[in-house]
């Protein structure tokens, strides 16, 4: 059996504890990820024991208490505390999700871990790299195509191809599913993983979108949109309830339509 041996660097540390205020009754333990590259250490797990009587009931509202009251130095992404925006995505307790839409009671009891979007560069603490994955969305052209002059009222499309659009255009690129398929941990400088490719096919299927052959001709590639072996990964860990696996099967069939 092959055996790997991560580098001394990368090799995750015990880090600070902060206990309780006394009197403290209602507590929850946090187990969190903090890494600065600036102060060249090994990424370390802090702890912090958390009064839940003094916040939310969110993990975003842990975090942000933590953040106000015990460690000013925690760094994390949040925007709009209501699952709209994405930018609170992280790994809670093994699982990608949104800190500001997941309750601490929907945990399992115990420790909650909380660690960055796995295998992207972490930038600091629980804020992932995520360039490479913007830059991806943006290849996949992400606006409307014609070629036929545009009308002067809207675009209209019948309510049966409006429908063909739900189940796409709710994704907030929050990165969720890209960051939990094994594909795209070791295939991401060429696969362009479940989230790009849900985009992709959005604008795919879009009656009123004119360039559907050279976006096709655009993902005919060995690896950006063929890596993908439907594990289900991303439509597990979806936060909007999508199904990226789905659109990808979609776009695959596609391919298979037009040769024949």
């Amino acid at each position: 059996m092959v055996q790997l041996t991560l580098p001394r660097n990368s090799q995750i540390k015990a880090g600070k504890r902060h206990p309780a205020p006394q009197g403290a009754v209602n507590v929850r333990t946090f187990k969190v990820y903090r890494y600065d590259p600036d102060a060249g250490n090994n990424p370390r797990w802090d702890i912090y024991e958390l009064d839940l009587d003094t916040c939310g009931p969110m993990v975003l509202d842990a975090l942000i208490a933590i953040k106000n009251d015990i460690d000013s130095t925690l760094t994390f992404r949040r925007s709009c505390r209501e699952g709209v925006c994405g930018s609170c995505a992280m790994n809670i307790s093994g699982r990608n999700t949104l800190a500001c839409t997941k309750g601490m009671d929907e945990l399992p009891e115990g420790v909650i871990t909380v660690a960055p979007l796995p295998s992207q560069p972490v930038v600091k603490d629980l804020v992932p790299d995520l360039n490479n994955f913007t830059a991806q969305y943006a290849a996949i052209q992400p606006y409307l195509q014609t070629v036929t002059p545009q009308p002067d009222t809207e675009w209209r499309q019948s309510p049966e191809e409006r429908a063909k659009l739900d189940g796409l255009y709710e994704c907030i690129l929050c990165a969720c599913c890209s960051t939990s398929c094994p594909s795209y941990w070791w295939n991401s400088d060429r696969f362009y993983g479940p989230a790009a490719l849900l985009q992709a096919y959005r604008w795919i299927a879009d009656s009123r979108d004119e360039n559907q052959g050279e976006r096709l001709d655009a993902l005919e590639d060995p690896f950006k949109l063929y890596r993908c072996h439907t594990i289900m990964n991303c439509a597990q860990v979806c936060p909007k309830g999508l199904n990226p696996a789905k659109a990808i099967a979609e776009i695959k069939k596609a391919m298979v339509e037009r040769k024949v």
